[in-house]
């Protein structure tokens, strides 16, 4: 029995992704509106985002699921934030008999976060968590 360890190809570990889910296929072909030359306008500052922004609409309010997510970022948590939420997953699983992962409930939570901020704006959970009220 051979000890070597088979490791993927270079092809499949630099593919090119075909989509970015993050930018819907209809805002990259919208043109963007000409802008009269102003310290803001893209002529002028090349940090200006090109794209308009994604509105939401009511089909993209609940969370993604259990899918493949080509997107990611790093958030990192106190040893305690992380107990807790251990400890959300392991009574979702114990006591509701819901085997999720730590990325579902961070999902779903986020998504339950944002539809609050949408409908509440200055008075949502997380402007007066952030102001600190």
């Amino acid at each position: 029995m051979s000890r070597r360890v088979s490791l993927p190809g270079a092809d499949e570990l630099f593919r090119t992704t075909t989509t970015l889910s993050a930018v819907p296929a209809a805002a990259v072909e919208t043109p963007v509106a000409e802008v009269p030359n102003t310290p803001l306008s893209p002529a002028t500052n090349k940090s200006v985002r090109q794209t308009p922004r994604r509105r939401v609409n009511s089909f993209d309010r609940s969370p993604s699921g259990r899918e493949r997510h080509d997107e990611k970022i790093t958030v990192y948590l106190s040893p305690e934030e992380l107990y807790d939420l251990e400890q959300a997953r392991l009574a979702l699983r114990g006591d509701l008999g819901l085997a999720v992962d730590r990325g579902r409930i961070v999902r779903e939570s986020l998504a339950i976060v944002i539809a609050d901020l949408e409908a509440k704006g200055d008075q949502s959970i997380l402007a007066r968590r952030l102001r600190g009220r």
